[in-house]
């Protein structure tokens, strides 16, 4: 009790242990003093109890727990060379590259079905008919509309030529109108009399005595007696009329055509002669010359006059122009005559789709996989779904299968047409595919702020375990680098100068266990990093093959000392 005694003479009377027990009357120190010693010293001896039970439990608690610390978890892999393969994954449906649906926009009663669901046909193969009346009233309609505003195309597109209005055939001028830039003219306004005197018409009158031997193309001589002078005619044609004379004679026309070299005018008289049988035969009468032929030069369209060369007794020549017109609203109506010309020739192709339609062929080499109506029922394209158009059957190409993925703004321009796919189905669990990159369509949607492409992908072979709408699981392959030196990618470290490094053990590092054995031989080092996985990434230059290198468990604070 020698220790107790000499705590207790030690210890002041402001101890916390008397301190604890202050009262309002006296306080802790008060009761101290009071206390019997014996109690004090029994009292003291509890708190020293106290003291060394709580050390011993801290002591025992470092002793035996603290190696009991979960150890850092150390991996390392050997520097080696792997084939590292760059993949974007995405998943579709699966469909035909190629599908038709026959469609129909013409209602009617269905005559013939000849082809059956699950049906293998060729592109030409009849699939059915349709009697529709009123695809045949609509083509005809259409027909009749476009070949009345082809006409009326024709007119305008002729009177529009006449902007420059000229002479139709060689000939002189008379009755000209005299017309200033600026006048207005109108369609059919007569503004000339067009007169051929290139040559001249003679009628002449012969006795029937001589019927049959005037003949079309027969030489005459044709006297011109106030040029005192012939020329030579030609009969143009014999008119065996009953003219009878007030003699009592019999008489027949004919025609003689008088070449003019510019001395001869019409209402000249003139007669004809022809030696027949060397006895010559004289018309009843002399006539008189007329002009060839004779014509009104009207304008074809409604305008202004820009300029005209109207003149009496001009001479002109056959189109020479002779007035010219600013024809804007003659060009107004021709572009809206050919705008309806389109459009009936819309409808008339059209029309005339509808009714072929009515006896439909397979557009393509497929299966028809579907098959809506039987002979006997009414296609009502009003009814028939929700476009109004009638689809009696559908075809689809199994030869070829394809799928579209949506792939990430972020990866797309890593996609090229072209590229391997490697393709799975939750339908045939173990079974993979492989395809291509068919398309890579730059048409992007977005959503939620992040924007994707659709890719297609045409599947290989086909294969028949694959049908139109199964699930599909692709992964694009958009880089095979090959066998190259690589490491695991949790083997590097990203510093903060942005450099790459890795630890490699050195002679003595790993135990027989592959544990690390001294810390003090790992070596850090800068790598030089390239193209990676998802598992591995290639090293460019600061390994060699075979080299350990330390993968450090994300569980672990530092496993490396």
């Amino acid at each position: 009790m020698a220790e107790v005694k000499d705590l207790e003479q030690a210890t002041p009377v402001t101890e916390p242990a008397a301190a604890a027990e202050a009262a309002p009357k006296g306080g802790w120190a008060a009761k101290w003093k009071d206390m019997p010693k014996k109690k004090r010293r029994k009292l003291i001896r509890r708190i020293i109890v106290l003291v060394v039970v709580i050390a011993a439990a801290v002591g025992a608690w470092w002793f035996f727990l603290r190696d009991k610390q979960p150890e850092a978890q150390v991996v390392t892999d050997v520097v080696s060379y792997g084939s590292i393969t760059s993949t974007v994954e995405g998943s579709g449906l699966t469909k035909a590259k190629k599908s038709e649906t026959i469609t129909l926009t013409t209602a009617g009663t269905v005559q013939d079905v000849l082809v059956t669901e699950g049906q293998q046909v060729t592109a030409g193969t009849p699939l059915f008919t349709v009697d529709s009346e009123a695809a045949r009233t609509a083509v005809e309609k259409a027909r009749k509309d476009v070949e009345g505003y082809e006409k009326q195309l024709r007119t305008l597109q002729k009177d529009i030529a006449g902007l420059n209005l000229a002479a139709g055939y060689p000939g002189k001028l008379m009755e000209t109108v005299t017309l200033n830039p600026g006048d207005t003219i109108t369609k059919g306004q007569k503004v000339a009399v067009l007169a051929d005197d290139t040559r001249l018409r003679l009628e002449q009158y012969y006795s029937y005595a001589y019927e049959g031997t005037i003949k079309v193309g027969q030489t005459m001589d044709v006297s011109i007696p106030s040029l005192m002078t012939s020329v030579k005619g030609t009969v143009e044609a014999v008119h065996m009329v009953s003219r009878i004379t007030p003699e009592g004679s019999k008489l027949f026309s004919v025609d003689v055509l008088v070449p003019n070299d510019g001395a001869l005018t019409a209402d000249m008289a003139a007669s004809a002669t022809a030696t027949v049988n060397g006895e010559t035969v004289y018309p009843y009468e002399a006539g008189k010359l007329a002009y060839y032929r004779t014509g009104d030069l009207c304008s074809t369209v409604n305008g202004t006059v820009i300029s005209s060369d109207l003149v009496d007794y001009l001479q002109v020549k056959e189109g020479q122009v002779l007035v010219r017109i600013d024809g804007e609203d003659s060009e107004s109506e021709i572009f809206s005559v050919q705008q309806s010309l389109e459009e009936a020739q819309k409808a008339l192709e059209t029309a005339q789709k509808n009714l072929n339609n009515c006896n439909a062929v397979a557009p393509i080499d497929g299966t028809v996989i579907e098959k809506n109506y039987d002979v006997g029922d009414t296609l009502d394209t009003s009814t028939s779904s929700t476009t109004g158009i009638a689809y009696p059957a559908v075809i689809y190409d199994l030869s070829a299968l394809t799928f579209d993925i949506r792939i990430h703004e972020l990866d797309i321009n890593k996609i090229q047409v072209g590229q391997a796919v490697e393709i799975t189905s939750d339908a045939l669990d173990g079974q993979s595919f492989t395809g291509r990159v068919d398309k890579v369509n730059i048409n992007g949607t977005t959503s939620n702020g992040v924007t994707t492409y659709p890719v297609t992908v045409l599947i290989d072979g086909s294969p028949d375990e694959l049908k139109p709408g199964m699930n599909i699981s692709a992964k694009i392959v958009v880089e095979d680098a090959g066998e190259v030196l690589c490491i695991p990618v949790e083997a590097v470290n990203r510093g903060q100068n942005g450099a790459s490094t890795v630890l490699v053990a050195g002679p003595g590092a790993l135990d027989e266990a592959g544990n690390l054995a001294d810390s003090s031989k790992l070596e850090e080092r800068e790598v030089t990093l390239g193209r990676n996985d998802e598992a591995y990434i290639e090293v460019l230059s600061g390994l060699e093959e075979g080299e350990t290198v330390f993968i450090q468990n994300a569980s672990s604070a530092n496993p490396w000392g």
